[in-house]
């Protein structure tokens, strides 16, 4: 089928259908075909903040699902969410320009100071975004001025800690104490996550919640805002 063909296709579907059909196109990672969808809502007068949360925020929250049960895999959500970025281009410049821009939540997230590894931090990025939170990521090898300079500019509800080595793991400790002292803790929860991590260890560092995988990690922030179903 060409592009074209698609295009008359989605057209030519109501509302409903549309969306339904878009949340499918999501999951198979099809990027024209979620991009297309987004602006066919939009030129029918749809408000961006309904196309974002009917169609590609519920779209993803079945990637999520069915990644955290193993049906799919990383590759697979990486696909959706870069179909997801297709119809967040369209939506964002019109969110921007808004006075009822509206999020999910904000997050802050990085790799610890020492460790430089991403893909694990990265995903739970892509995750959060789709379960539409605004998510500023602060990359790999990340210190608690970093993380301080960040809390301080984005008033985050939640911060992020990544770590994959064995040997970086005791630094989310430090930023955890470094939160305190600044009196910070009291006004946001903290997350961590990681291969070589455990409830214990999370238990043990005083954090909110332990994220063993991104889709966990995403269903977590949400109920630590109460907005889980």
């Amino acid at each position: 089928m060409s592009d074209q063909d698609a295009e008359i296709i989605l057209k030519d579907l109501d509302d409903n259908e549309l969306v339904q059909q878009m949340q499918d196109d999501l999951y198979d990672g099809m990027i024209p075909e979620v991009t297309e969808g987004t602006q066919i809502l939009l030129d029918r007068g749809w408000d961006a903040n309904m196309v974002l949360n009917d169609a590609l925020v519920e779209g993803m929250r079945f990637v999520g699902e069915d990644f955290r049960d193993g049906i799919l895999f990383v590759p697979e959500v990486l696909s959706a969410a870069n179909a997801m970025k297709g119809g967040m281009g369209l939506i964002r410049p019109i969110l921007a320009a808004s006075d009822d821009q509206k999020s999910t939540g904000t997050v802050v997230i990085g790799t610890v100071k020492g460790d430089i590894h991403d893909i694990g931090k990265n995903l739970v990025g892509m995750m959060l975004e789709g379960a539409g939170f605004e998510v500023f990521d602060l990359g790999i090898n990340t210190d608690w001025d970093e993380f301080h300079r960040a809390i301080d500019t984005h008033e985050p509800d939640i911060v992020g800690m990544s770590a994959l080595l064995t040997t970086t793991m005791p630094y989310m400790a430090v930023v955890i104490e470094e939160m305190e002292k600044a009196g910070l803790r009291k006004d946001m929860s903290i997350i961590c996550g990681g291969a070589p991590l455990n409830q214990e260890f999370a238990d043990a560092i005083k954090a909110d919640g332990y994220g063993r995988d991104a889709a966990v990690s995403a269903e977590m922030a949400k109920t630590l805002l109460g907005l889980n179903r």
